[in-house]
């Protein structure tokens, strides 16, 4: 009776821009005898990880810096075009380059916290370059991570929260 013995060996590799790449090999032997299967595993294991790690040396393509900024060119974030200069509304209908769950965040603290949407515009400029509309997903997480910071500064200063919406 023959004796299955499956192995996988699989490697994931973080990469620049919050990327990553993944490799894995599978192979299916068969053995005659149960004794034979510490020494097959250990010869199959090393015989796959050397394929994996020759192979996932070829990284292919690496999203640069700025990959997932759509915007054309950069914006002073004083364009009426991008929502900026208006009483909000057009800036909340619009559409933005980073993801709906990061504009959703950002507005959801903005309200929350009764910040300024222009004031919260004018840091994403002075900070990216760019308006709210214009970040893309790693500038989008940069300035909810400083809002978050400074909102929580705020509520420990006893001003909590507006509520308004």
């Amino acid at each position: 009776m023959a004796i299955k013995l499956v192995s996988n060996y699989a490697k994931r590799l973080g990469l620049p821009g919050f990327s990553s790449h993944q490799f894995s090999v599978s192979i299916e032997t068969e053995l005659t005898d149960l004794c034979q299967v510490q020494g097959e595993a250990t010869r199959v294991y090393e015989l796959l990880q050397n394929a994996v790690d020759r192979e996932i040396q070829m990284t292919g393509f690496v999203p640069g810096h700025d990959y997932g900024d759509a915007t054309p060119s950069p914006q002073n974030g004083n364009h009426v075009a991008n929502g900026n200069g208006s009483n909000g509304n057009h800036l909340a209908n619009g559409r933005w380059t980073c993801s709906d769950k990061q504009k959703e965040l950002v507005l959801k603290l903005i309200g929350e916290n009764d910040l300024d949407l222009e004031s919260v515009d004018q840091i994403a400029v002075d900070r990216f370059g760019v308006g709210m509309r214009g970040l893309n997903k790693l500038q989008a997480s940069g300035l909810i991570s400083e809002l978050l910071e400074s909102c929580s500064t705020t509520s420990r200063n006893g001003n909590g929260k507006g509520g308004r919406h």
